[in-house]
């Protein structure tokens, strides 16, 4: 059973960190490529980043570039996702994602993951 599941959530001021953190378990976690998704109140499910199989190609949404990094531990079988600088408008639910090949999505297909973790809360306020 593919299980992803999230944590680092939390509240934290503007201008303020966090390290999300996705444990995988049920599958070759080398082997796919991976996502880092959130949804805000209200809002629909906006695409953040994406980490190939490897690590060797990452891609970011324009809104969280120079801000977020993401990252993964092929030995440990984790995903991460590093938030500097994180504005009021990064509140949301953070899910990790899970797609059906090591390379990456092309831009139009980043939301067709076959598997979603049930998602980490951060909120960003003063």
């Amino acid at each position: 059973e593919v299980q992803l599941v999230e944590s680092g959530g939390g509240l934290v001021q503007p201008g303020g960190s966090l390290r999300l953190s996705c444990a995988a378990s049920g599958f070759t976690f080398s082997s796919y490529a991976m996502s880092w998704v959130r949804q805000a109140p209200g809002k629909g499910l906006e695409w953040v980043s994406t980490i190939n199989s490897g690590g060797s190609r990452i891609r970011y949404a324009d809104s969280v570039k120079g801000r977020f990094t993401i990252s993964r531990d092929n030995a440990k079988n984790t995903l991460y996702l590093q938030m500097n600088s994180l504005k009021p408008e990064d509140t949301a639910v953070y899910s990790c994602a899970k797609y059906t090949t090591a390379w990456e999505p092309p831009p139009s297909r980043r939301l067709e993951y076959d598997y979603g973790g049930q998602g980490t809360q951060v909120t960003v306020s003063s």
